[in-house]
């Protein structure tokens, strides 16, 4: 399939859209900014199938249906993911109902595991023997200097637990560049991707084109295409921290993304075409 990219690079060009009105850009965390939870998805998806068969052999459907979830939620706020996974848990009916955990508590299961590895790297910055660099995907602090000289407020909105989101940006030494990082809280109705778009656009009176989601994840540009705004959609492949995961591309189309990136390694010639 052709791909139209912008000239003299991999920026893949999707849809135009109405360029140099941005003035709020609200970016993904994890798989967008920061590497440190690469690979949470081959966490999650054993947690997801151990949870719904307890002792009972997993199938084959039930990894594809696991695997299709978790990449269908990505960027989403992990209670939601839990919430799914309990009525997975009952739909499949395999563990005795005495068995059958809430939401809140799959969620404990599934960071406890997580962080554990995340844990593990950010001692590793912390002790000098890895460089922040090798947890960021590349080329995005170049392209956050850059942004962070237009007229334009920066926001990070994940799925992540707030704290942790916090603690994991100031550790990157991305956490200056923002106003606000907004993370999962306690309460689901606290807080959504959803929710803060909206209450952006209200508050400061915006309109479409003047909003820019960037992140790895359908959910955050979902919510902005549905504001009207524009959707940058980044391919990374978390693993080596440039290039495409083609694997991406999919749920990012379907999402609406004006544009595709594989990474920020040509993050000037990304901000002239975003602001002419």
């Amino acid at each position: 399939m052709t791909r139209t990219t912008l000239p003299e690079t991999d920026i893949e060009l999707i849809q135009e859209f109405e360029r140099g009105k941005i003035r709020h850009v609200l970016f993904d965390f994890d798989g967008t900014i920061s590497r440190l939870r690469e690979g949470w998805q081959r966490i999650m998806a054993p947690v997801c199938v151990e949870m719904i068969c307890g002792d009972t052999q997993p199938t084959p459907a039930i990894i594809e249906e696991v695997d299709r979830m978790i990449d269908e939620t990505t960027g989403i706020q992990t209670i939601f993911q839990m919430q799914r996974l309990e009525q997975m848990v009952r739909e499949h009916g395999l563990v005795p109902e005495h068995k059958v955990r809430t939401p809140l508590e799959y969620k404990q299961v599934y960071n406890d595991r997580l962080m554990e590895p995340v844990n593990a790297r950010i001692a590793e910055i912390k002790s000098g023997k890895k460089n922040v660099d090798d947890f960021l995907i590349r080329g995005v602090r170049r392209f956050l200097d850059l942004i962070s000289q237009k007229e334009a407020v920066l926001y990070v909105f994940s799925g992540t637990d707030r704290d942790d989101v916090r603690n994991e940006a100031k550790c990157l030494g991305v956490d200056q560049y923002f106003v606000e990082i907004w993370g999962a809280l306690p309460s689901v109705e606290e807080y959504s991707k959803e929710k803060v778009i909206r209450d952006i656009i209200r508050e400061h009176g915006l309109r479409g084109p003047q909003v820019l989601a960037i992140g790895d994840g359908p959910v955050e540009l979902r919510n902005v295409k549905d504001a009207g705004g524009i959707a940058l959609g980044v391919c990374s492949d978390e693993k080596r921290g440039t290039g495409w995961d083609d694997s991406k591309r999919p749920r990012l189309l379907r999402a609406g993304a004006d544009l595709l990136i594989p990474d920020f390694g040509e993050a000037d010639a990304l901000i002239d075409y975003l602001f002419p």
